[in-house]
């Protein structure tokens, strides 16, 4: 079994088809099928089936293509480290993370990169859930994740600081004028804005687990797909959301209150494999920029 065996079956799978895959790879058809079924004779059965509409995994092509995946994608990443330990120019750096982490606090830390590493392009992966992005790690996809600190990972964790959730609401709300923070329990009979991409804790949505604490279950008035539209949705009038002061920097009218006591969430940057090199750069830039800038815009809000 080769690794250039598990790259050709990644293609085809990829490409749903022999033909794109062969062109993808820069092969003829006949060898690319050459290689596909030398490896089924080596695992035992067939991994792929031909259907009406392109080509599908058998179940045992389910269960090996998570490892030939991950198998193609760390020789891909072990490419790339040697590349950056020598100061290759031309390297890359993939990094994977949440969409609203992309959108947020991200930016200024690949401006900085673009202004100390102009030879490393960055990839950038976004995923809607915590769930989404730690599979994509274990399957190899990205070098580096940021995100909350995942459960029992095996490989290295870089805390890079905490974010602060905030109340956010409409400027006419009595809220949006008051000076000290609110606690919890004054919003038992109020009406929230959720999104369905909220996080579990033991088990419960998150506003769930925290209001129950509180003495009380939340009110949903709307959820919502996305935490951006919950956001403007609740800068119009429709209900309070729970949410990261950077997904309401850009929205017009926008009011931000604290909640006491604070609400905040630990951010991350995680491997499989040792930080190293221009990884361990970016981490680095990471905890420099990404969340002591949230952080002292945060002052800025409540001072302000």
């Amino acid at each position: 079994m080769s690794l250039r065996q598990m790259e050709y079956l990644v293609a085809v799978v990829g490409e749903e088809s022999f033909t794109r895959a062969a062109e993808a790879l820069n092969v003829t058809q006949s060898a690319l099928s050459h290689q596909i079924k030398a490896l089924e004779r080596e695992v035992g059965g067939p991994l792929l089936e031909r259907r009406s509409r392109g080509i599908g995994l058998t179940p045992m092509g389910r269960a090996f293509l998570p490892h030939a995946e991950l198998a193609v994608r760390s020789a891909e990443q072990a490419r790339r480290a040697a590349k950056a330990a020598a100061g290759a120019a031309g390297g890359e750096l993939h990094i994977a993370t949440l969409h609203a982490l992309a959108v947020g606090v991200l930016p200024p830390v690949f401006a900085r990169w673009r202004r100390e590493y102009p030879a490393v392009l960055l990839h950038l992966h976004e995923y809607a859930t915590t769930e989404e992005l730690r599979d994509h790690m274990e399957r190899g996809v990205a070098d580096i994740a940021v995100g909350p600190r995942p459960e029992d990972w095996p490989g290295p964790v870089v805390p890079l600081g905490h974010e602060e959730i905030m109340l956010i609401t409409s400027a006419d709300d009595p809220l949006a004028v008051r000076a000290e923070p609110v606690r919890l329990t004054e919003l038992a009979d109020r009406v929230w804005v959720r999104c369905a991409l909220e996080p579990v804790v033991q088990g419960q949505r998150w506003l769930d687990w925290v209001c129950e604490r509180s003495g009380f279950a939340p009110r949903t008035g709307v959820w919502t797909a996305h935490s951006s539209t919950a956001v403007r949705m609740a800068v119009a009038g429709v209900g309070l959301v729970a949410a990261p002061l950077h997904l309401a920097r850009d929205v017009t009218d926008a009011a931000v209150v604290r909640v006491d006591p604070p609400w905040r969430r630990e951010q991350t940057a995680w491997s499989r494999v040792e930080l190293t090199g221009i990884a361990a750069a970016f981490v680095r830039l990471s905890q420099e920029l990404a969340f002591p800038a949230t952080a002292q815009a945060l002052t800025s809000s409540a001072t302000g």
